[in-house]
């Protein structure tokens, strides 16, 4: 039977896309460990990969220098994941929505939309360089992204 305490871990690796693989593979196994189903692990798989391609390619502008932190938790209930670049942040907002007009054929926004669908909670900090994710288990998605009601 698997433990009943949380699973908990923060991590700084290198500003390099190859530097998620570690830090992801502790994600998932301890999902499995959890009980998590295969649609939860798809979908915190590519918000993860996502979320820190974003923190290295446009926070930290692929500066080996700087790093990434990845902090989670994981519990029989859900997933929870907070990823620092060291780069200036920014303003979601800002970003267009790429599924409408001339939006349509521009590579921006789709990590971001990406992200919206897969988890049930996605909050940016202040200044936009520390992205907080939460999938809860076993919980179907409305449209929007969110949680639906049981």
């Amino acid at each position: 039977m698997a433990s009943e305490a949380p699973i908990e871990c923060s991590i700084v690796v290198e500003s390099k896309p190859s530097a998620l693989t570690e830090p992801c593979q502790q994600i998932l196994s301890a999902m499995a460990e959890k009980g998590f189903n295969q649609d939860d692990v798809f979908a915190v798989h590519l918000a993860l990969e996502e979320a820190f391609l974003n923190a290295v390619k446009h926070g930290n502008k692929m500066d080996p220098e700087k790093t990434v932190t990845v902090a989670y938790l994981i519990d029989h209930e859900k997933v929870d994941i907070r990823l620092t670049d060291e780069g200036e942040g920014f303003t979601p907002g800002s970003v267009p929505d790429p599924r409408f007009g001339e939006n349509l054929y521009r590579p921006e926004g789709r990590g971001l939309l990406l992200i919206n669908a897969y988890m049930h909670l996605v909050e940016y900090n202040k200044q936009g360089n520390a992205l907080h994710l939460v999938r809860f288990k076993d919980t179907p998605l409305t449209e929007q992204g969110e949680a639906a009601s049981a």
